[in-house]
């Protein structure tokens, strides 16, 4: 199996796609507004207890408050909570981590009040973003987290990986990350660490301690409380650290700062694979290009197609997802309707795997499969699924399929899940339902150049139109994009765009910045 990213960086978002074999199987959206916040680092301040909870909101500068339960603060708390309060009274001298008193592990059955009160300063780090009305999710226990490596401050053990399972190397990793980590440090090795050498780790784990000195020292420096000690890296390089391996064909990046940023981290990571980093420079849209927009609109929608005419009806609520599993007009080449059904729930596994991964759903999923009467094909069918899943990062639970035909499974939500509309209101009459006559649709646009380049001074700017639109204004040897260049300058461009509805357009000067042309006056 070979992977492809394809990163679409604009001026506004950042949206990221991974193709596996040609497939869309996981795409992400990120406004350059809006931070990347789980993994972030905190210096913040305990604002109130709750007993009853046995918990209590932390402000980290976030519009809610974090919620940080007992169970969460991690068995070395109390020596982080000791270190912590150091380091912000004394603003003239950094304490050694090396020399400082480790103290008791927190005890599983004790009480929040017990540990905290309200103003106390505390380290902690977001494990889960705000959803909807609750604020971010808090832990104690502070992790950084490496390509190979996991650094946790006082942990002061070395853990490696259950999915190592080699005691030769299992041994070797240990023995030699006790020899070069520094004390009261604990590490955690990660599966891809295996067979790596011993340089490699020791100048990622210099890279680990580093990024904890860095964050100590922000702490120490603030003038006030709550103060971000440690920014998680961007969605880019954070999907890059997690999901980078060696079957990456290549990784596409359209902007040249994004490529720059990241062909740094594939070098230092691996690179060997620097190569793999490729600069797009083309004036098609990058999806278009690669096919993402259309699998976006296939796949994203409440009605999902799949092989041989079925399809899933995937349906959102607050507490749960829905998803039901229907043959449609599927041509029935099986023998009987068991064995059809059979078929169209494997297929539907197969789909439903990808799709949870596509729009990362979390919490609870319920998929309401065909009937089978055999309890061989429903075993089979559970097996696949968690076959199937084998490959998603997140932790999941699977169930057998119920007596009704259900199959229930639980997966790790972090952040929101992915909603991509892909109904839209119509961009052409703004819902009105009547628009000018689209004969005269190339009038309008001609208008918007005249005014760009006799009114604004754009001389130089790329419109993006439906790739049908884009067919009929450049057919033909005098073609009307031809005459509007010897008319208006050859500084206009004229592109296909998939994104685009029939009678929609879009102008972008040479910085990549959309130009508002579009008017509700047009529809009148």
């Amino acid at each position: 199996m070979t992977s492809e990213l394809i990163i679409d960086a604009k001026p506004t978002e950042v949206t990221i796609a991974l193709l596996e074999d040609q497939k869309l199987v996981e795409y992400q959206k990120e406004g350059n507004e809006t931070k990347f916040s789980v993994g972030n680092i905190y210096a913040g301040k305990v604002k109130k207890l709750m007993p009853a909870l046995n918990a209590c909101f932390v402000d980290v500068g976030h519009e809610k408050e974090a919620f940080l339960h007992y169970q969460d603060l991690g068995k070395q708390f109390l020596s982080l909570e000791k270190f912590t309060k150091q380091v912000v009274s004394d603003k003239r001298k950094l304490a050694p981590m090396d020399k400082a008193a480790v103290k008791q592990e927190v005890q599983k059955t004790g009480s929040i009040q017990d540990v905290l009160e309200v103003g106390q300063p505390i380290m902690v780090q977001i494990t889960k973003e705000p959803i909807n009305t609750k604020g971010p999710r808090l832990t104690g226990e502070i992790s950084f987290a490496g390509r190979f490596l996991v650094l946790i401050p006082y942990a002061d053990k070395v853990n490696v990986s259950s999915k190592i399972k080699s005691k030769e190397e299992r041994t070797r990793l240990k023995q030699l990350i006790q020899s070069i980590k520094p004390r009261n440090f604990g590490v955690i090795v990660r599966t891809v660490a295996e067979g790596k050498r011993a340089a490699e780790l020791n100048n990622e784990l210099t890279l680990l301690v580093k990024a904890w000195n860095d964050c100590i020292a922000k702490i120490q420096k603030a003038t006030s409380l709550p103060v971000l000690a440690h920014e998680e890296t961007g969605r880019t390089v954070s999907m890059l650290r997690d999901l980078f391996n060696p079957s990456y064909e290549s990784i596409i990046v359209n902007n040249e700062v994004v490529f720059e940023e990241v062909k740094n981290y594939v070098s230092l990571i691996a690179p060997e694979r620097v190569s793999i980093v490729k600069l797009y420079k083309g004036n098609v849209p990058i999806f278009d290009n690669f096919g993402v927009t259309k699998q976006i609109k296939s796949g994203m929608g409440r009605t999902v197609s799949y092989k041989h005419g079925a399809y899933l009806i995937i349906e959102h609520t607050e507490a749960l997802h829905v998803v039901d599993v229907n043959s449609g007009n599927r041509n029935r080449g099986a023998e009987n309707q068991e064995e059809n059904a059979f078929m169209v729930n494997m297929g539907a596994a197969e789909e439903l795997a990808r799709q949870l991964r596509l729009r990362d759903m979390g919490g609870i999923i319920v998929v309401d499969f065909i009937d089978m009467d055999s309890q061989e094909h429903n075993q089979k069918l559970y097996e696949h699924m968690n076959q199937l899943m084998k490959g998603d990062r997140a932790k999941h639970n699977i169930l057998p399929l119920s007596k009704f035909g259900l199959m229930q499974i639980t997966r790790q939500r972090v952040r929101p899940a992915m909603d991509v509309h892909v109904e839209e209101v119509c961009p052409t009459c703004f819902g009105k339902g009547t628009i000018k006559s689209s004969i005269l649709f190339t009038d309008t646009l001609e208008n918007k150049i005249d005014y760009l380049v006799n009114h604004l001074g754009q001389k130089k700017f790329k419109l993006y139109v439906n790739p049908y639109v884009e067919a009929y204004i450049t057919k033909g040897i005098f073609n009307l994009a031809l005459r509007w260049q010897m008319k208006y300058g050859l500084g206009v461009k004229i592109y296909p765009s998939q994104e685009l509805g029939f009678l929609q357009y879009k102008f972008v000067d040479n910085k990549g910045n959309e130009i508002i042309m579009t008017e509700e006056i047009d529809t009148k």
